[in-house]
């Protein structure tokens, strides 16, 4: 049987060392904003593409800005070390449904992004114990399908612009929540 003070400190130690998912939010939201202005300038095709595969940039960035805003980092010894990193990872595995997307109509890729983004958000409102993640995923998942719905063959910028508006303003309640994660485990410790 797991101690719960145990579980509640293993849960406290990844939301310190990953600043609570701030920094992901914050790269993912600047190469998805980045993406939706490449847009305007490049062919559908290729603008697709990038949207596909922006976490290749976005991915080194937020573990940068993981060692710059994290509290501490996360103690290798932490039970829930592993789980976090597959639910990090855990958008890959739809990787080829965003690929089925691109081929279908690349207008879609977005979209699609959306919804897997809008899932992979849901668990962190445990990890992180926060129901800013609950919000945060339905609004990316159904305000992008609504945009979808809306605009039709011209959302596929509007989409990615929702995604980082969502993204960042979210950003500094999640950045906030974390850090008081941090000051209640400075009083409790005292």
């Amino acid at each position: 049987m797991v101690d719960s003070n145990d579980l509640n400190l293993a849960l406290q130690d990844v939301s310190l060392s990953s600043a609570g998912g701030a920094p992901f939010l914050i790269a993912y939201g600047f190469t998805l904003c980045v993406t939706a202005v490449l847009y305007f300038f490049i062919p559908l095709e290729t603008a697709a593409l990038i949207a596909m595969f922006q976490g290749g940039i976005a991915l080194p960035l937020a573990f940068w800005l993981e060692r710059r805003l994290g509290m501490t980092p996360m103690a290798t010894e932490n039970p829930l070390r592993a789980l976090s990193v597959q639910m990090a990872m855990s958008q890959v595995v739809a990787l080829p449904a965003v690929i089925i997307a691109f081929n279908l109509n690349a207008i879609t890729v977005p979209v699609v992004l959306a919804a897997v983004g809008g899932g992979h958000f849901l668990p962190y409102a445990w990890l992180h114990r926060t129901r800013l993640y609950l919000v945060l995923g339905t609004a990316v998942s159904v305000g992008a399908f609504a945009l979808q719905i809306t605009l039709r063959s011209d959302a596929f910028p509007y989409v990615l612009f929702y995604m980082s508006f969502v993204y960042w303003l979210l950003t500094p309640l999640v950045y906030r929540h974390a850090r008081q994660i941090t000051r209640d485990a400075r009083i409790a410790a005292k």
